[in-house]
């Protein structure tokens, strides 16, 4: 199936590879690699600057709330208009540090350091992550990618309704602290991580063959998943601080 040769990640869509080997100026992992850092800086900056106004008494609920919706408006806009990724990305990039600045700000006030354990785990995560795909200790089959494909937009579909269900007042499960919402949200930082599975996987399928621009494509794609962890990661460990 097709299907099976897709991530978890709209970045790394075949519609994004189509026109591989078409460039003499081709995608590298090191390019993917600066851009990334750089996009990653500017979401730090961006949380640090949110930070210091929740510090100092500004409502920032508009800041996170604003940051979150732009967010999913722009990777909507990338996902239909590819070559506007350079401009695109470092704006997704800003969106995020105002979405994660504000989410990481309200979880600092109630648990102080949460936030940077959750940034310390994310990034272990992804470390060893990597290493496991580097060292094939984990090989990316076409089974693994259709489970992982298959949670995670399960995961995402239960996202989206439990969402859609708060505006009519009708509070799902997975945002307490029981256990079920305990457990969902383990499930979903396990599928978080290993999405970066597929996304390590399709790097190295199209590196030196894709276009040189869809190296802002790829950073997006990582951009996503490493939010997406982290926001896991931090949510999971809050819910075990209140109930602990």
């Amino acid at each position: 199936m097709k299907l099976l040769d897709k991530t978890s990640n709209p970045a790394f869509t075949d519609y994004f590879f189509s026109d591989d080997n078409k460039s003499s100026d081709n995608m590298t992992v090191t390019g993917i690699f600066i851009k990334s850092l750089a996009s990653i800086s500017i979401i730090i900056i961006i949380s640090m600057g949110i930070w210091k106004l929740y510090s100092e008494g500004a409502d920032i609920k508009w800041y996170s709330m604003g940051g979150m919706l732009a967010a999913i408006i722009i990777s909507i806009v990338i996902s239909v208009r590819q070559h506007w990724a350079p401009i695109l990305v470092p704006l997704y990039a800003i969106a995020k540090g105002f979405f994660l600045g504000g989410v990481t700000a309200y979880a600092h006030a109630h648990f102080p350091n949460l936030p940077y354990q959750a940034i310390s785990v994310t990034m272990i995560t992804f470390f060893v992550m990597l290493i496991l795909y580097q060292t094939r200790v984990i090989v990316v089959t076409k089974k693994l990618r259709s489970i992982i494909i298959t949670a995670v937009t399960s995961i995402f579909v239960i996202y989206v309704v439990s969402w859609i269900l708060g505006f009519f007042g009708i509070k799902v499960f997975i945002w307490g602290t029981s256990w079920p919402a305990i457990i969902f949200n383990m499930v979903a930082a396990i599928f978080a991580s290993l999405s970066l599975l597929l996304d390590f996987d399709y790097i190295e399928r199209h590196k030196n063959k894709a276009p040189k621009y869809k190296e802002w494509l790829a950073t997006w794609g990582l951009l996503v998943t490493l939010v997406w962890l982290y926001a896991e990661i931090l949510r999971l460990m809050r819910k075990l601080a209140i109930r602990f």
